[in-house]
């Protein structure tokens, strides 16, 4: 099929990649819904070919506790807040909620994603080896992302922002499940 150059839909068009855009911000708690699920799909996948049956996936209804999955796999229990980011994207630091250093192996999981194909990774990771508690956040408080009427950003007590250079990257699925759940031969 040829593209016409008026059509909006073709691939590289400008217009299309305003499109996505605003499509992914209107539609942004979809697209963390389908994330959460590509996430949790493939993080099962691995640990089933590794033989791991026994996996419970709990999710949290609102994030007020600062994870947003629990996860429990080869004896450990992980709080999982889950952040993203489009591949590409110049992002250098998440925000955190403190509440989540009180849960047993809290950690984040910062990922890449496509856009268009919504294929997952690299991924960031932010936590302790399994029945370790969240690394300390630091002391530097998040301050909310809109201005008061007055143009201030008030600060937002119970959040920590996390630089990506204290993340640790991993590249594969099968990476992060050893860092979350352990050694498959040691669980």
């Amino acid at each position: 099929m040829s593209h016409n150059l008026l059509d909006f839909r073709a691939p590289g068009s400008n217009l299309a990649a305003m499109l996505d855009e605003r499509a992914s911000y209107l539609d942004s708690s979809g697209l963390e819904k389908v994330l959460e699920h590509r996430f949790v799909a493939e993080l099962a996948t691995s640990l089933w070919i590794e033989g791991c049956r026994n996996v419970e996936v709990l999710r949290s209804e609102v994030d007020a506790h600062g994870y947003d999955l629990v996860i429990e796999a080869r004896g450990t229990m992980r709080h999982i807040q889950l952040k993203s980011m489009v591949a590409g994207g110049k992002k250098q630091h998440v925000t955190v909620n403190t509440r989540l250093a009180a849960k047993p192996s809290g950690c984040v999981v910062w990922f890449d994603y496509d856009p268009h194909t919504l294929e997952l990774g690299p991924f960031r990771w932010f936590g302790g080896s399994p029945g370790v508690g969240l690394p300390d956040t630091g002391d530097t408080v998040a301050r909310h992302s809109k201005a008061n009427a007055l143009g201030q950003k008030s600060q937002r007590a119970g959040h920590r922002v996390i630089r990506k250079s204290r993340f640790q990257q991993v590249d594969t699925v099968g990476a992060l499940v050893q860092l979350l759940f352990g050694n498959k031969t040691t669980r």
